[in-house]
């Protein structure tokens, strides 16, 4: 499997060549375009159970497309549904925590799970996270640019900025008592710690959501 990604950060999309009989596992809706030797399956991968993990606890799709070059080689492309960046991570035989929404593809060898993240550091999507673990290339994508940090101690972000980070850190909820937020309340911080890599987003899903609120168009109540 061969793989480019284009348009990065703005609009990235991820260029996936197959040679006959390699297979690529991708969340429901990602196909851009494919050659017409591609052939697609969509199965819960892991079962009923699993499917339901995914969709109940995390937010990912119940359902996700196996993509197979059947009949010769061919290429297939996966976009994300937010407009941002994405990152093509090569796990050997390790796992990886993405936050909600942050999933894109994989190799049939990695297996994504939902975990329980903890009370002591929940994000705004809620308090499950998704965990992928086994070895090959798993894609994720944001909203906005993606940095990749190399956390050496501590390390603070605003609640809603994390993309993915590797086990190695541990997190925690904490608050910015200093920073006044949205209505004068603290603002909401994720203090993660130890010796690892952290991957971020530029943008917040959460704050564009009240950015957009003022201006949504509201009913008006008719008193006749």
């Amino acid at each position: 499997m061969q793989y480019e990604i284009k348009s990065n950060p703005s609009y990235a999309v991820v260029e996936i060549a197959l040679e006959k009989g390699e297979s690529i596992a991708a969340d429901s809706g990602a196909m851009a375009w494919m050659d017409s030797t591609i052939r697609t399956r969509t199965t819960t991968r892991g079962g009923a159970l699993m499917g339901l993990k995914r969709k109940l606890l995390s937010g990912e799709s119940f359902f996700q497309n196996t993509y197979t070059a059947e009949s010769g080689p061919g290429t297939i492309a996966l976009a994300g549904g937010s407009a941002g960046g994405l990152v093509a991570y090569d796990m050997p035989d390790g796992e990886l925590f993405l936050e909600k929404g942050a999933y894109l593809a994989s190799q049939e060898s990695i297996t994504c799970d939902a975990k329980w993240s903890g009370l002591r550091g929940f994000f705004n999507e809620g308090l499950f996270i998704l965990r992928c673990t086994g070895s090959g290339t798993l894609f994720f994508d944001a909203y906005g640019d993606i940095q990749e940090i190399d956390v050496d101690g501590e390390y603070l972000i605003d609640n809603g900025h994390a993309v993915a980070w590797e086990p190695t850190l541990e997190y925690r909820l904490t608050k910015a008592r200093r920073i006044r937020s949205f209505l004068f309340g603290d603002q909401i911080l994720l203090l993660f710690s130890g010796r690892g890599k952290l991957w971020v987003q530029s943008r917040s899903p959460q704050s564009l959501a009240n950015w957009v609120h003022p201006f949504r168009r509201v009913q008006r109540k008719n008193n006749n």
